[in-house]
């Protein structure tokens, strides 16, 4: 991790006049380090902060060599928006008062190719906490270093990598502002391009990729978006545990792209206690993993360099089968664990779950009548129940079944 003095030290450096040479050495930690720093106070949507942040990215875009691609020759391109009253409504791009003001940050490079490959990853965060955050101590700063710093971080470096290399496709790389509001940036990018969309052949987007787990399991969703994915996603696999997922929707903002008829994957690499809270800070994260991800979307590109312009294609939206419910157990569901049942990856104190003796690890089989083979399953059976009601949970613990009674 870098100390207070060396992150002021990289932020002279971006600002001051040596910046161009010093720049094309930032390595992932000191892109996430800055970016996840006390002093960018969580990069809220709409803050001085996250405009710091914004322009610490296309600082490193300029020096890397990419082109601008925001509007009127810049790097950047804002979208102003009234924040939503109903959570279900769909969000105003409007100009006046009681607005906030979101930036893209876009970087392009053109090879004069007739097909244009997009990455993207979200580099605001939730600031001081508010709506989303899991913190129930009051305002805190939110780094936001898993969440998304550290898809910022693989970007640039593939930034890097692909400025004078795999030719077949143009690129383009998009920092989105918005995401934790709700998709907001890329959304309103997949509706006003500053590229030509009839040239966009794919898009990959990078959430929450920094806490690789020691076995590799690595979550890739939107693989039904395109019927050569699979293939191609095994014929380069280094050596991860693929858990993939064949919808195009999901809570991030590869959806925009899939909602606009381009095949679009999304990596992750799984939620931890830290999410949505003050303590995700940068050196928890995992390097070598991030730096395994990002050579493994290189290899994927490299794959499909040669090849035509991918055929689109619709998935189910799982989220529509969602069920609703009234209770929760108050745990972190694991959601990479590809078992039978659903793998407890947090456990939070004072809710049902904790007071009826689970713990992270355990493996929900069974909750009340109903039997857990997934998480939708696990959802349905906790649907039936309301504020109030008691039931029996039956887990397995390290090979061993436990009963506990819960009530909700």
């Amino acid at each position: 991790m870098l100390g207070k003095c060396s992150i002021l030290l990289l932020f002279f450096l971006v600002f001051g006049s040596c910046k161009k040479e010093i720049l094309k050495t930032v390595s992932l930690e000191e892109d996430v380090a800055f970016l996840a720093s006390d002093s960018l106070k969580g990069r809220e949507t709409g803050t001085p902060e996250e405009l710091i942040a914004a322009d610490y990215i296309r600082t490193r875009m300029e020096n890397i060599g990419l082109q601008p691609k925001g509007n009127a020759g810049t790097y950047f391109q804002t979208f102003t928006f009234k924040p939503k009253t109903d959570p279900h409504s769909e969000v105003q791009f409007v100009n006046g008062d009681s607005t906030i003001t979101g930036t893209n940050v876009i970087g392009y490079i053109d090879n004069k190719a007739d097909k244009t490959v997009i990455i993207g990853a979200h580099y605001d965060h939730l600031g001081m906490g508010g709506e989303g955050s899991l913190y129930a101590e009051g305002e805190a700063i939110h780094n936001g270093a898993d969440d998304n710093a550290s898809g910022v971080g693989i970007l640039l470096r593939l930034a890097q990598k692909l400025r004078d290399t795999l030719t077949g496709s143009n690129y383009t790389f998009i920092a989105f502002s918005g995401e934790e509001m709700g998709l907001l940036g890329s959304n309103y990018f997949s509706k006003n391009p500053t590229i030509d969309f009839t040239k966009a052949n794919y898009m990959i987007n990078m959430d929450m990729v920094g806490r690789l787990r020691e076995n590799k399991t690595l979550s890739i969703s939107g693989t039904g978006t395109a019927p050569v994915w699979g293939q191609v996603l095994n014929a380069t696999n280094p050596g991860f545990k693929l858990v993939l997922n064949a919808s195009g929707v999901g809570p991030s903002d590869h959806t925009s792209f899939y909602l606009q008829n381009i095949p679009a994957l999304h990596f992750f690499t799984g939620q931890h206690k830290d999410y949505h809270k003050p303590s995700d800070d940068s050196e928890k994260l995992n390097y070598e993993g991030m730096e395994m991800i990002g050579d493994y979307i290189l290899e994927i590109i490299a794959e499909l360099d040669d090849a035509s312009k991918l055929s689109f294609r619709t998935t189910k939206n799982e989220s529509e089968d969602v069920p609703r419910f009234k209770v929760a157990l108050g745990v972190m569901p694991d959601y990479l664990f590809d078992g039978k049942g659903m793998r407890i990856d947090g456990v939070t104190e004072g809710r049902p779950a904790a007071k009826a003796g689970l713990l992270k690890g355990d493996v929900v089989i069974q909750l009340g009548d109903s039997t857990v083979v997934d998480m939708m399953s696990y959802m349905r059976a906790l649907s039936a129940f309301e504020e109030g009601d008691t039931t029996q949970v039956r887990v397995n613990r390290n090979g061993e079944q436990k009963k506990a009674t819960i009530t909700f």
